[in-house]
Protein backbone atom coordinates (compact mmCIF):
# COMPACT_ATOMS: atom_id res chain seq x y z
CA UNK A 1 0.00 0.00 0.00
CA UNK A 2 0.94 3.47 -0.11
CA UNK A 3 1.38 5.81 2.81
CA UNK A 4 -1.32 7.36 2.34
CA UNK A 5 -3.41 4.45 2.30
CA UNK A 6 -1.15 2.51 5.12
CA UNK A 7 -2.05 6.25 7.15
CA UNK A 8 -5.60 4.85 7.24
CA UNK A 9 -5.87 0.96 6.69
CA UNK A 10 -2.43 -0.69 8.15
CA UNK A 11 -3.20 -2.30 12.08
CA UNK A 12 -6.37 -1.58 12.66
CA UNK A 13 -8.10 -3.75 14.72
CA UNK A 14 -11.47 -5.42 13.25
CA UNK A 15 -13.85 -6.35 15.67
CA UNK A 16 -15.89 -9.40 13.93
CA UNK A 17 -18.83 -9.12 16.74
CA UNK A 18 -19.76 -5.23 15.37
CA UNK A 19 -18.23 -4.94 12.53
CA UNK A 20 -16.80 -1.51 13.54
CA UNK A 21 -15.02 0.23 11.30
CA UNK A 22 -12.62 1.75 14.11
CA UNK A 23 -10.39 -0.54 16.51
CA UNK A 24 -12.12 -0.43 19.79
CA UNK A 25 -10.78 0.87 23.14
CA UNK A 26 -10.15 -1.84 25.21
CA UNK A 27 -9.94 -0.56 28.69
CA UNK A 28 -9.06 -3.45 30.38
CA UNK A 29 -5.79 -3.77 32.44
CA UNK A 30 -6.88 -7.35 33.40
CA UNK A 31 -6.75 -9.79 30.25
CA UNK A 32 -7.87 -13.84 30.95
CA UNK A 33 -4.63 -15.87 30.11
CA UNK A 34 -5.83 -19.59 30.56
CA UNK A 35 -5.37 -20.70 27.17
CA UNK A 36 -3.33 -17.75 25.59
CA UNK A 37 -0.69 -14.81 25.25
CA UNK A 38 -0.24 -13.17 28.67
CA UNK A 39 -1.64 -9.74 28.07
CA UNK A 40 -0.87 -6.28 29.94
CA UNK A 41 -0.48 -2.69 29.66
CA UNK A 42 3.00 -2.83 30.65
CA UNK A 43 4.27 -6.08 28.47
CA UNK A 44 3.32 -3.66 25.42
CA UNK A 45 0.97 -5.91 23.92
CA UNK A 46 -2.44 -4.58 24.09
CA UNK A 47 -4.44 -4.77 21.23
CA UNK A 48 -4.64 -1.15 20.96
CA UNK A 49 -0.95 -0.76 21.84
CA UNK A 50 -0.69 -3.19 19.02
CA UNK A 51 -2.87 -1.38 16.38
CA UNK A 52 -0.74 1.27 16.39
CA UNK A 53 2.51 -0.22 16.02
CA UNK A 54 1.54 -2.49 13.03
CA UNK A 55 0.05 0.96 11.39
CA UNK A 56 4.08 2.46 12.60
CA UNK A 57 5.94 -0.58 11.14
CA UNK A 58 3.77 -0.09 7.40
CA UNK A 59 4.65 3.65 7.23
CA UNK A 60 8.36 3.24 8.89
CA UNK A 61 8.77 -0.32 6.57
CA UNK A 62 9.99 -1.82 10.24
CA UNK A 63 9.37 -5.72 11.42
CA UNK A 64 8.89 -4.43 14.77
CA UNK A 65 7.84 -1.66 17.32
CA UNK A 66 7.23 -0.47 20.76
CA UNK A 67 4.81 2.56 21.83
CA UNK A 68 6.18 4.51 24.61
CA UNK A 69 4.24 7.08 26.75
CA UNK A 70 6.74 9.77 25.48
CA UNK A 71 9.60 10.59 22.79
CA UNK A 72 12.17 10.18 25.83
CA UNK A 73 10.99 7.38 27.50
CA UNK A 74 11.34 5.43 24.06
CA UNK A 75 14.70 7.39 23.29
CA UNK A 76 16.23 6.27 26.98
CA UNK A 77 14.77 2.89 26.94
CA UNK A 78 16.59 2.12 23.58
CA UNK A 79 19.52 3.29 24.24
CA UNK A 80 20.05 1.64 28.17
CA UNK A 81 18.79 -1.78 25.97
CA UNK A 82 21.99 -1.36 23.64
CA UNK A 83 24.52 0.03 25.63
CA UNK A 84 26.68 -1.25 29.18
CA UNK A 85 29.13 -0.23 31.54
CA UNK A 86 31.88 0.65 29.64
CA UNK A 87 30.33 1.35 26.23
CA UNK A 88 30.43 4.39 23.88
CA UNK A 89 27.57 6.65 22.12
CA UNK A 90 28.34 9.35 19.37
CA UNK A 91 25.64 11.56 19.23
CA UNK A 92 25.11 14.89 17.28
CA UNK A 93 25.57 18.06 19.66
CA UNK A 94 22.62 19.43 17.29
CA UNK A 95 19.94 16.95 18.50
CA UNK A 96 16.56 18.06 20.77
CA UNK A 97 17.84 19.31 24.34
CA UNK A 98 15.97 16.39 26.08
CA UNK A 99 18.36 13.95 24.24
CA UNK A 100 21.24 16.02 25.13
CA UNK A 101 20.52 16.74 28.67
CA UNK A 102 19.58 12.93 29.30
CA UNK A 103 22.86 11.49 27.81
CA UNK A 104 25.33 14.57 29.68
CA UNK A 105 23.36 14.56 32.90
CA UNK A 106 23.05 10.70 33.32
CA UNK A 107 25.69 8.66 30.92
CA UNK A 108 28.92 8.94 33.28
CA UNK A 109 27.25 8.20 36.59
CA UNK A 110 26.14 5.21 34.41
CA UNK A 111 29.71 3.95 33.21
CA UNK A 112 28.48 5.27 29.99
CA UNK A 113 31.07 7.26 27.52
CA UNK A 114 30.05 9.93 24.84
CA UNK A 115 31.06 11.94 22.41
CA UNK A 116 28.42 15.12 21.12
CA UNK A 117 30.17 16.02 17.49
CA UNK A 118 28.92 18.42 14.61
CA UNK A 119 26.00 17.39 12.11
CA UNK A 120 28.46 15.93 9.50
CA UNK A 121 29.49 12.18 8.87
CA UNK A 122 33.52 13.03 9.01
CA UNK A 123 32.75 14.10 12.61
CA UNK A 124 30.99 10.81 13.58
CA UNK A 125 33.77 8.80 12.22
CA UNK A 126 36.67 10.87 13.92
CA UNK A 127 34.57 10.11 16.94
CA UNK A 128 34.27 6.46 16.77
CA UNK A 129 36.46 4.16 18.92
CA UNK A 130 36.73 0.74 19.71
CA UNK A 131 34.07 1.20 22.40
CA UNK A 132 31.85 2.79 19.98
CA UNK A 133 28.47 0.61 20.44
CA UNK A 134 25.48 3.31 19.17
CA UNK A 135 25.44 6.38 16.41
CA UNK A 136 22.88 8.97 18.11
CA UNK A 137 21.53 11.12 15.24
CA UNK A 138 18.53 13.63 13.94
CA UNK A 139 17.80 14.95 10.40
CA UNK A 140 16.88 17.26 10.36
CA UNK A 141 17.86 18.81 13.82
CA UNK A 142 15.82 20.44 16.45
CA UNK A 143 15.99 23.64 16.28
CA UNK A 144 18.54 24.34 13.57
CA UNK A 145 17.15 21.90 10.77
CA UNK A 146 20.54 20.77 10.12
CA UNK A 147 20.52 17.29 7.67
CA UNK A 148 23.23 14.88 7.32
CA UNK A 149 23.63 12.37 4.86
CA UNK A 150 21.51 9.51 6.98
CA UNK A 151 23.01 6.26 4.23
CA UNK A 152 26.86 7.89 4.85
CA UNK A 153 26.05 7.40 8.65
CA UNK A 154 24.25 4.30 8.59
CA UNK A 155 27.13 2.63 6.36
CA UNK A 156 29.57 3.99 8.50
CA UNK A 157 27.94 2.28 11.23
CA UNK A 158 27.50 -0.93 9.46
CA UNK A 159 31.44 -1.16 8.92
CA UNK A 160 32.65 0.07 12.57
CA UNK A 161 30.03 -2.57 14.15
CA UNK A 162 27.82 -0.01 16.20
CA UNK A 163 23.98 0.42 16.19
CA UNK A 164 23.07 3.19 14.11
CA UNK A 165 19.47 4.97 15.51
CA UNK A 166 17.65 8.53 14.39
CA UNK A 167 15.41 10.38 15.67
CA UNK A 168 12.96 11.14 13.11
CA UNK A 169 10.55 13.09 14.28
CA UNK A 170 11.21 16.69 12.65
CA UNK A 171 10.94 14.79 9.14
CA UNK A 172 7.83 11.79 10.00
CA UNK A 173 7.69 8.87 8.11
CA UNK A 174 5.48 10.42 4.93
CA UNK A 175 9.05 12.46 4.45
CA UNK A 176 11.41 9.92 5.16
CA UNK A 177 12.60 6.62 6.01
CA UNK A 178 15.34 5.61 7.47
CA UNK A 179 15.28 1.81 7.79
CA UNK A 180 15.34 1.67 4.18
CA UNK A 181 18.80 4.15 4.27
CA UNK A 182 20.10 1.73 6.24
CA UNK A 183 19.56 2.57 9.38
CA UNK A 184 19.30 0.19 12.63
CA UNK A 185 16.89 1.83 14.69
CA UNK A 186 14.28 4.79 14.66
CA UNK A 187 12.76 6.74 17.25
CA UNK A 188 9.72 9.26 17.33
CA UNK A 189 8.06 11.95 19.63
CA UNK A 190 4.87 10.75 18.10
CA UNK A 191 3.47 13.71 20.91
CA UNK A 192 4.42 15.72 17.80
CA UNK A 193 2.97 15.06 14.31
CA UNK A 194 2.19 11.22 14.76
CA UNK A 195 -0.60 12.58 17.54
CA UNK A 196 -0.88 15.70 15.32
CA UNK A 197 -3.60 17.91 17.73
CA UNK A 198 -1.24 19.02 20.69
CA UNK A 199 -3.13 16.56 22.75
CA UNK A 200 -1.55 13.68 23.54
CA UNK A 201 2.36 12.35 24.66
CA UNK A 202 3.69 9.13 23.62
CA UNK A 203 6.85 8.10 21.97
CA UNK A 204 7.87 4.84 19.21
CA UNK A 205 10.89 3.05 18.43
CA UNK A 206 11.03 1.05 15.19
CA UNK A 207 13.37 -1.46 14.31
CA UNK A 208 14.06 -5.59 13.16
CA UNK A 209 11.33 -8.02 14.92
CA UNK A 210 14.55 -9.13 16.81
CA UNK A 211 15.89 -6.03 17.81
CA UNK A 212 12.07 -4.13 18.95
CA UNK A 213 11.34 -7.65 20.92
CA UNK A 214 14.82 -6.66 22.86
CA UNK A 215 13.96 -2.78 23.15
CA UNK A 216 10.62 -4.18 24.89
CA UNK A 217 11.77 -6.50 27.47
CA UNK A 218 13.66 -3.60 28.57
CA UNK A 219 10.29 -1.71 28.48
CA UNK A 220 8.55 -3.62 30.08
CA UNK A 221 11.16 -3.18 33.07
CA UNK A 222 10.98 0.79 33.05
CA UNK A 223 7.46 0.87 32.32
CA UNK A 224 6.80 3.66 30.10
CA UNK A 225 3.54 2.29 28.76
CA UNK A 226 0.45 4.02 26.83
CA UNK A 227 -3.12 3.32 27.71
CA UNK A 228 -5.47 2.22 25.26
CA UNK A 229 -7.39 6.01 25.16
CA UNK A 230 -4.18 7.27 24.29
CA UNK A 231 -3.52 4.74 21.74
CA UNK A 232 -7.02 5.40 20.00
CA UNK A 233 -6.17 8.85 19.30
CA UNK A 234 -2.82 8.12 18.06
CA UNK A 235 -4.29 5.51 15.85
CA UNK A 236 -6.86 8.13 14.63
CA UNK A 237 -4.24 10.60 14.13
CA UNK A 238 -1.86 8.63 12.22
CA UNK A 239 -4.65 8.18 9.66
CA UNK A 240 -4.89 12.10 8.26
CA UNK A 241 -0.94 12.13 8.76
CA UNK A 242 0.12 12.20 4.90
CA UNK A 243 -2.32 14.77 4.26
CA UNK A 244 -1.79 17.25 7.58
CA UNK A 245 2.52 16.88 6.48
CA UNK A 246 1.49 17.59 2.86
CA UNK A 247 -0.17 20.82 4.21
CA UNK A 248 2.35 21.82 6.49
CA UNK A 249 5.39 21.39 4.17
CA UNK A 250 3.82 23.65 1.95
CA UNK A 251 2.99 26.22 4.15
CA UNK A 252 6.59 26.00 5.93
CA UNK A 253 7.92 26.48 2.28
CA UNK A 254 5.93 29.51 1.45
CA UNK A 255 6.96 31.22 5.07
CA UNK A 256 10.33 30.09 4.79
CA UNK A 257 10.77 31.86 1.68
CA UNK A 258 9.55 34.76 2.95
CA UNK A 259 11.20 35.40 5.97
CA UNK A 260 14.61 34.90 4.01
CA UNK A 261 13.51 38.30 1.97
CA UNK A 262 12.58 39.93 5.52
CA UNK A 263 15.47 42.88 6.47
CA UNK A 264 14.16 41.86 10.20
CA UNK A 265 15.73 38.56 9.60
CA UNK A 266 19.08 37.93 9.82
CA UNK A 267 19.06 33.94 8.98
CA UNK A 268 16.19 31.18 8.23
CA UNK A 269 16.53 27.80 8.60
CA UNK A 270 14.76 25.41 6.43
CA UNK A 271 16.36 22.93 4.16
CA UNK A 272 14.04 23.47 0.94
CA UNK A 273 15.62 27.08 1.09
CA UNK A 274 18.53 27.14 -2.09
CA UNK A 275 20.35 28.76 0.17
CA UNK A 276 20.66 26.08 2.64
CA UNK A 277 23.81 24.37 3.41
CA UNK A 278 22.11 20.67 3.27
CA UNK A 279 19.71 20.93 0.74
CA UNK A 280 21.22 19.26 -1.62
CA UNK A 281 21.80 15.97 0.93
CA UNK A 282 17.68 16.72 2.17
CA UNK A 283 16.41 16.40 -1.60
CA UNK A 284 18.25 13.06 -1.77
CA UNK A 285 17.05 11.43 1.67
CA UNK A 286 13.48 13.77 2.02
CA UNK A 287 10.20 13.30 -0.26
CA UNK A 288 9.51 17.00 0.79
CA UNK A 289 11.31 19.62 3.50
CA UNK A 290 8.56 19.75 6.45
CA UNK A 291 6.95 21.89 8.58
CA UNK A 292 9.26 22.87 10.59
CA UNK A 293 11.66 25.87 10.46
CA UNK A 294 14.00 28.42 12.48
CA UNK A 295 14.83 31.39 12.15
CA UNK A 296 17.04 34.44 13.80
CA UNK A 297 16.03 37.76 15.20
CA UNK A 298 18.69 39.99 16.54
CA UNK A 299 18.61 39.31 19.96
CA UNK A 300 16.55 37.67 22.47
CA UNK A 301 14.98 41.16 23.23
CA UNK A 302 14.11 41.45 19.84
CA UNK A 303 12.58 37.68 19.83
CA UNK A 304 10.47 38.59 23.04
CA UNK A 305 8.73 41.93 21.49
CA UNK A 306 7.94 39.80 18.05
CA UNK A 307 6.62 36.67 20.30
CA UNK A 308 4.22 39.32 22.25
CA UNK A 309 3.11 40.88 19.15
CA UNK A 310 1.89 37.75 17.53
CA UNK A 311 -2.04 37.59 16.98
CA UNK A 312 -2.78 34.36 15.35
CA UNK A 313 0.27 31.94 15.79
CA UNK A 314 0.51 30.99 19.39
CA UNK A 315 3.90 31.10 21.05
CA UNK A 316 3.72 27.40 23.06
CA UNK A 317 5.58 24.33 23.90
CA UNK A 318 6.02 21.65 22.04
CA UNK A 319 5.50 21.15 17.73
CA UNK A 320 3.75 18.94 15.01
CA UNK A 321 0.19 19.75 15.88
CA UNK A 322 -2.40 21.34 13.44
CA UNK A 323 -2.13 25.01 14.78
CA UNK A 324 0.78 27.03 14.39
CA UNK A 325 2.83 27.17 17.55
CA UNK A 326 6.60 29.31 17.63
CA UNK A 327 8.98 28.71 20.56
CA UNK A 328 12.48 30.05 21.61
CA UNK A 329 14.57 27.05 22.24
CA UNK A 330 16.58 28.48 24.84
CA UNK A 331 13.75 28.81 27.16
CA UNK A 332 11.90 25.60 25.79
CA UNK A 333 13.19 22.82 24.08
CA UNK A 334 16.85 23.51 24.89
CA UNK A 335 16.46 25.46 28.40
CA UNK A 336 18.47 22.41 30.32
CA UNK A 337 21.77 23.07 28.41
CA UNK A 338 24.11 25.47 29.20
CA UNK A 339 24.29 28.79 27.91
CA UNK A 340 27.82 27.89 26.99
CA UNK A 341 26.66 24.76 24.97
CA UNK A 342 23.55 26.22 23.14
CA UNK A 343 26.35 29.06 21.99
CA UNK A 344 28.50 26.21 20.83
CA UNK A 345 25.99 24.34 19.10
CA UNK A 346 24.29 27.79 17.13
CA UNK A 347 21.16 28.50 19.32
CA UNK A 348 21.24 31.66 19.96
CA UNK A 349 19.02 34.47 22.23
CA UNK A 350 16.95 35.64 18.80
CA UNK A 351 16.55 31.84 17.66
CA UNK A 352 12.53 31.10 17.26
CA UNK A 353 11.43 27.67 15.96
CA UNK A 354 8.30 27.82 13.56
CA UNK A 355 6.07 24.80 13.99
CA UNK A 356 3.98 25.42 10.97
CA UNK A 357 -0.04 24.29 10.98
CA UNK A 358 -2.61 23.76 8.21
CA UNK A 359 -4.03 27.07 8.42
CA UNK A 360 -3.97 29.43 5.44
CA UNK A 361 -0.64 30.29 5.10
CA UNK A 362 -1.95 34.04 3.64
CA UNK A 363 -2.77 34.38 7.24
CA UNK A 364 0.20 33.10 9.20
CA UNK A 365 2.12 35.22 6.86
CA UNK A 366 -0.09 38.49 7.98
CA UNK A 367 0.69 37.80 11.32
CA UNK A 368 4.32 37.06 11.13
CA UNK A 369 4.16 40.31 9.02
CA UNK A 370 2.70 42.69 11.46
CA UNK A 371 4.70 41.27 14.17
CA UNK A 372 8.25 41.79 12.56
CA UNK A 373 7.45 45.45 12.38
CA UNK A 374 8.43 46.41 15.68
CA UNK A 375 10.96 43.61 16.31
Amino acid sequence: MRKETSCVQSGSYHDRETGGVNTPIFTSSAFEYLGRETVYPRYFNTPNQTAVEQKMCALEGAGGAVLFSSGMAAISTTLLTLMKPGDHVVMLDAVYGGTHALVADNFERLGLAYTFVPTRVDAVEQALTPRTRVVFIESPTNPLLEVIDVLGVAELAKRRGAVSIIDNTFATPINQNPISLGIDVVVHSGTKYLGGHSDICCGIVLASLDRSREIRRMACHLGGSVNAATCYLIERSLKTLALRVERQSQNAGRIAAYLERHRKVRRVNYPGLESFAGREIAMRQMKTFGGMLSFELDDGEASERFLRRLRLIRPAVSLGGVETIISSPKATSHAKISPEDRRRIGITDGLLRLSVGIEHVDDLIEDLEQALQDA
